[in-house]
């Protein structure tokens, strides 16, 4: 019961940062990096609500929506955002050429567990405390297409010219590490309670973007 009380407070205080680091995009390439947090905040409340809906049979008929709701934030739309957001904030043209390998990367995986989600049946049920989706996806897949999830979520900051970008790596480097050790069945929900720490680092980030000579010169031209 600890665990789930934790996530609720992880939520309100990731929620309470979110808005300062979009108020604090300076030119529109920061967008949807600053957004990070807001992408989170949604995801983090679909399952919230999730969490209140799964122990009442008579609200089980929202189970579903709610359900293909958060994993479309978690699976979908973070393994494309990710890296098409760091892209957006790459100056160096050299590097930027890598970081378009890695968005198609990204589009690889959003596209595939797109065509999962709608061909493959998906339940989300309780069990010790964390919430368990089982997914039955083509387990041929299940290796590679974990690895270029990793690969899209994790890889694109390490190739950034930005010198703080490494830190949302290792941030979600090694929350991964610690779900997978600690609570591998149940990855998808665990390992997204770890948003705060990430949005943390996003904020983090964000402060060094705006002090770049580069972004303050785009500025004062807008």
């Amino acid at each position: 019961m600890f665990f789930r009380h934790g996530k609720f407070w992880s939520r309100c205080y990731a929620n309470s940062n979110r808005c300062c680091i979009v108020k604090k995009v300076r030119h529109r390439s920061q967008v949807l990096f600053a957004a990070i947090p807001l992408i989170f905040a949604v995801q983090q409340i679909s399952e919230g609500v999730l969490w209140l809906v799964l122990p009442h049979p008579e609200l089980l008929h929202f189970k579903n929506g709610i359900t293909y709701f958060f994993l479309i934030f978690a699976q979908i739309i973070w393994p494309l955002w990710l890296p098409v957001a760091v892209l957006l904030l790459e100056k160096s043209k050299t590097r930027k050429i890598f970081q378009k390998v890695l968005a198609g990367i990204g589009l690889l995986v959003s596209c595939y567990l797109t065509y999962c989600l709608i061909v493959y049946p998906v339940h989300a049920i309780l069990n010790c405390y964390h919430i368990d989706y089982e997914q039955i996806y083509p387990e041929k897949f299940r290796v590679a297409g974990g690895l270029l999830y990793i690969i899209a979520t994790i890889v694109p900051p390490l190739f950034s010219h930005i010198k703080r970008m490494w830190i949302l790596s290792l941030t979600v480097f090694i929350s991964y590490i610690i779900t997978t050790a600690f609570y591998d069945n149940y990855v998808v929900s665990v390992w997204c309670f770890f948003a705060s720490v990430v949005s943390l680092a996003v904020y983090y980030i964000m402060y060094e973007v705006q002090q770049s000579p580069h972004e303050i010169k785009a500025k004062g031209r807008t």
